[in-house]
């Protein structure tokens, strides 16, 4: 944690293990805590492994202000990475 203060970070991430278990109360704990945290730092928090609308629906009702995971887009190889980057930058 001391890392936190030490260092320019601007973005909290949520491991996919804290998502997947996020119905579980020690989970939701933690995420509520990490949200929270990064709420009074004013860093972004981005829930990691989102698979599900589902999971969406409650990492933002916990007040994640990102996500990701398979339900938003698969992994691709780094050259079609580049061309969606691309893309959007241009548009």
């Amino acid at each position: 944690m001391s890392y936190l203060c030490r260092f320019p970070f601007d973005k909290i991430k949520i491991d996919r293990s804290f998502i997947r278990d996020i119905d579980e109360p020690e989970a939701a704990a933690v995420v509520r805590a990490v949200v929270g945290l990064g709420e009074r730092l004013g860093m972004t928090v981005t829930a990691e492994g989102v698979e599900t609308e589902e999971q969406l629906a409650r990492v933002r009702r916990k007040g994640c202000t990102e996500a990701q995971g398979f339900l938003l887009g698969r992994p691709v190889p780094a050259p079609q990475a580049r061309a969606l980057v691309t893309r959007r930058a241009v548009a």
